[in-house]
């Protein structure tokens, strides 16, 4: 009977490495004080556990995996991107034949589809893209009447293919990069136990005398430290042009 092993770490894999890392900037920082307390804190324990938080950052975010991630979504936002001109042209075609078709540019897809590319929502996108594909071959005819030619309607159905193929290829690293780590869950939970041990001494030294260093040595400050760099980081830039509005 296979064993389950459970993790013993209340926060999410990616930001046990970086709440650890940040732990380790104070514990190198108080290493007398925390010498003083018992000798069990020296450096070669801060080398231990330098040496866990380097392991358990590759193993749930290596390297190469982040730059293939990074590779893959910055491509799946250029073609997002990069089909608001498309938008554009086809909800000018829509107007002009709007006479002799019996739907508005809202029901073609186009307006949800801007909204997906606004808010990075590649699902809503591919979504959105497989509505305006099937309007399009419906009511191809009157649309080509006013101009719409194949090479605008080819661009709708590449995006189409080229931004699921590239989602598909996000959840396959991501899921296997899943496993592997509930795979190897010894590591990160001993690497908790190790910064558990310090932030107890961290209390016990800071929470009479400073407020500011007990913060460092509480793991639910040090969560909201990292989510907050986190979302810092993650802050997404605006790349699209100002006609991405004008559905």
């Amino acid at each position: 009977m296979t064993t389950i092993t459970m993790r013993n770490y209340n926060c999410k894999d990616e930001e046990l490495p970086v709440i650890c890392r940040f732990n380790a900037f104070s514990l190198k920082r108080d290493l007398p004080e925390f010498n003083a307390f018992s000798p069990v804190f020296n450096t070669e324990y801060v080398a231990a556990q330098e040496t866990k938080i380097a392991q358990v950052s590759e193993l749930v975010a290596p390297k190469s995996e982040t730059v293939a991630l990074k590779t893959i979504t910055d491509r799946l936002y250029q073609t997002m991107n990069g089909l608001i001109p498309a938008i554009n042209n086809l909800n000018g075609y829509i107007g002009m034949a709007h006479d002799t078709m019996s739907i508005s540019t809202s029901d073609f897809g186009l307006t949800d589809l801007r909204k997906g590319i606004t808010k990075k929502d590649a699902e809503s996108v591919i979504k959105n893209l497989n509505t305006i594909n099937l309007n399009i071959n419906k009511y191809k005819e009157p649309l080509q009447q006013q101009g719409l030619r194949d090479d605008l309607i080819n661009k709708f159905a590449a995006a189409t293919s080229s931004i699921a193929g590239d989602k598909q290829k996000q959840y396959e690293i991501t899921s296997t990069r899943k496993n592997m780590v509930q795979n190897n869950l010894n590591l990160l939970n001993d690497l908790h136990s190790q910064l558990t041990e310090i932030l107890r001494v961290g209390k016990i030294l800071y929470k009479p005398a400073d407020a500011a260093k007990l913060q460092e040595y509480t793991f639910s400050e040090l969560k909201k430290k990292v989510r907050k760099t986190a979302k810092i980081s993650a802050a997404p830039v605006n790349t699209l042009s100002p006609s991405a509005n004008n559905a």
